[in-house]
């Protein structure tokens, strides 16, 4: 399989959605796929049968507020959901969920490989807010399947299975290998496509992720960086082809697309939870970055 092709970045993804008071309308947050408490071990890993086959092969979309996770489909079929799109992917591919990315399965039948859950506070140095916004694995991407990434995969399910002494520390550092072999993997492909991304976009992004329900406007997210306005959007501009406040409307009707698929919540509530006082201009502003009302993009997923 020719890897560059399945080399896929969601980068504009958030990885921390706030929902404030709306425990009604939330998207379900699961520890680990359902279960309410959090993981009783270092990490967990299971194969994708031993997971999915007693859900009739579909996992519904859900987020992890406190879990990352690594998914390893090395054949069958299946259809990925992240954060309302469905990419076309094939396997064999290694999916990147970093926490807080809505994700949902269908499996075919009989479909293997394993998914790898590790509590953040399991790699502080890997996953931890801070550095998740500075690297790859804080986006939700695929990358191909090398006989190196097979290993791990099956070194760890062995460990995790037996009762060896030291047997944390090396799950540990095996699942910390994984992480470095996936950042590694994100990175290189990231050179291939170019120069590198201003490093002040990379911390906008993450603000953005931060404060889109707050909301901030253009000049709030200047000042946090110590830029104009102007100086901000030439940024976005070079990093997207957008100026900011393009940029900016983008990410937060895409949550509200998030928000209209995933939850019940009238489109006024959407609305007013992204900042628009206004439900006819919100409206407007969906329609002008999506090309369909709110109430038209919700019925083609609740119909389709």
């Amino acid at each position: 399989m020719d890897g560059a092709d399945i080399v896929w970045h969601f980068s504009d993804m958030r990885t921390n959605i706030p929902h404030p008071q709306k425990p009604a309308n939330a998207i379900p947050k699961w520890n680990l796929y359902g279960e309410e408490q959090a993981l009783p071990d270092v990490l967990h890993i299971e194969t994708i049968p031993s997971r999915a086959a007693g859900l009739d092969w579909h996992i519904a979309p859900h987020r992890h507020p406190h879990l990352h996770q690594f998914f390893l489909i090395s054949e069958g079929a299946a259809t990925v959901r992240l954060d309302g799109a469905t990419p076309q992917i094939e396997p064999p591919f290694l999916l990147n969920v970093p926490t807080g990315v809505v994700h949902g399965f269908t499996f075919a039948a009989g479909t293997q490989g394993w998914v790898l859950t590790v509590p953040l506070q399991t790699l502080p140095e890997v996953l931890a807010p801070a550095q998740m916004q500075e690297t790859a694995l804080g986006r939700a991407g695929f990358l191909p399947v090398t006989d190196n990434i097979i290993d791990i995969f099956q070194t760890i399910e062995a460990e995790h299975a037996a009762t060896h002494a030291l047997r944390t520390l090396m799950l540990r550092a095996q699942a910390m290998q994984l992480a470095c072999v996936v950042q590694r993997g994100f990175a290189a492909a990231d050179m291939a496509k170019g120069p590198q991304t201003d490093p002040r976009f990379v911390q906008f992004q993450a603000l953005l992720a931060q404060h889109l329900r707050a909301p901030w406007r253009l000049d709030d997210y200047a000042n946090a960086l110590g830029i104009s306005p102007r100086h901000l959007s030439r940024i976005c501009h070079a990093a997207t082809g957008q100026p900011a406040a393009e940029v900016i409307e983008t990410a937060t009707i895409r949550e509200a697309c998030r928000l209209l698929v995933y939850t019940r919540a009238s489109v006024a509530s959407v609305g007013y939870s992204l900042g628009y006082e206004d439900p006819s201009y919100f409206s407007r502003a969906f329609r002008r970055v999506t090309g369909r009302a709110p109430s038209a993009y919700r019925a083609a997923f609740d119909h389709g």
